[in-house]
């Protein structure tokens, strides 16, 4: 997604929940629009000729239900927070890492938790793509000193001319960071009161909710929106149709960062076997430079980075940061839900 980034990615949004386009009958892949990029998995393509067969989604929360539902698929592209509700529902199954060379050099920070890899270590989760949300915002129009705190997102300066993602998970985690919280994994009552209280004075500025990058990215290209919290593809967008963004990750209360990758659907309807080539594509080094050239995200392996420039991870927002980051690591199930019932009510305006 290079010089036409803002309309393919419309196009590609269009397309949500629907195939792609039929190819290798014997792999379907759940996944986000847009990572049905041919380099990330070339030596499937090598191998049997074709790409898999692709289905697209548009939120984590929408991703679910379709599985839960009913929807078949072999494998599925969640983020991490949603692990919990897979594994309880009984939708996947372990992975066998022995057919998984790569699996070794995955940044262990992406492993550390027992929801995926439990005690009798069976493997539930493959995570191989990361990013940052922060401050999206037109250098042009507002100044740096103004977007140095998470409070722009309430100045009175800027009713109107936000815009927030319809996610849950992105809306809270700079809801926490806004209020003091880094960590969610341990909230409070009164955290989660502090949080929505400031995630109420936030809305009033919301001048639209956005779905999807290439929304949140359209937005911004057409001045309605001036700041916004975006994930890095969104800002990759801008940057590649020569718009002006700047991405502000170390605001004094910090930013966020997640992670996803991809799960073994019980009695998927095609190919184990092809399922491990396809996890295994994805997992070399060379898809690294791939993922971070095509869609701004970072890769999990730990080698496919090394193959990436320093000047390449600094454009995209993947280099360290000092300010403090809450990690949307999984957090428990019950908070999710209380959370998601509270962002509904606050976009309703209550």
């Amino acid at each position: 997604m290079k010089k036409t980034a803002l309309l393919l990615a419309g196009i590609a949004a269009a397309a949500l929940s629907t195939p792609a386009r039929a190819a290798d009958p014997e792999l379907t892949v759940f996944d986000w629009a847009g990572f049905e990029i041919p380099g990330l998995f070339q030596t499937y393509i090598d191998k049997y000729g074709d790409s898999p067969t692709y289905a697209f989604f548009g939120d984590d929360d929408e991703a679910y239900q379709k599985l839960a539902s009913g929807f078949k698929a072999d494998v599925a592209h969640p983020c991490s927070q949603m692990i919990s509700k897979y594994k309880d529902a009984g939708l996947i199954e372990p992975w066998d890492v022995s057919k998984i060379p790569e699996y070794k050099n995955i940044d262990p920070k992406f492993l550390n938790s027992k929801i995926f890899v439990d005690d009798a270590k069976n493997v539930w989760y493959i995570p191989t793509d990361w990013g940052a949300t922060a401050i999206a915002y037109n250098p042009e129009k507002v100044p740096a000193e103004d977007v140095s705190t998470l409070q722009v997102f309430v100045n009175p300066k800027y009713k109107g001319r936000t815009s927030l993602p319809d996610s849950s998970d992105d809306v809270w985690a700079l809801a926490y960071l806004a209020t003091g919280v880094t960590d969610w994994t341990n909230v409070t009552d009164e955290q989660f009161k502090a949080a929505a209280d400031w995630l109420r004075k936030a809305n009033e500025n919301v001048q639209s909710y956005w779905t999807d990058p290439s929304q949140q990215a359209q937005l911004m290209a057409s001045g309605e929106v001036l700041i916004a919290w975006s994930w890095n593809d969104g800002v990759a967008y801008l940057q590649d149709d020569n718009y002006p963004v700047a991405f502000q990750r170390e605001a004094k209360e910090g930013s966020s960062t997640w992670f996803c990758g991809f799960v073994n659907l019980k009695d998927g309807p095609g190919s184990e076997d092809k399922a491990y080539d396809f996890i295994n594509a994805w997992l070399r080094p060379e898809a690294g430079p791939v993922l971070v050239d095509e869609i701004g995200y970072g890769h999990t392996n730990t080698e496919a980075m090394k193959l990436v420039p320093q000047e390449k991870l600094q454009s995209a927002g993947l280099t360290p940061i000092t300010a403090p980051i809450l990690a949307q690591t999984p957090n428990s199930p019950e908070l999710r839900e209380k959370q998601l019932a509270e962002f509904e009510k606050i976009k309703a305006g209550f």
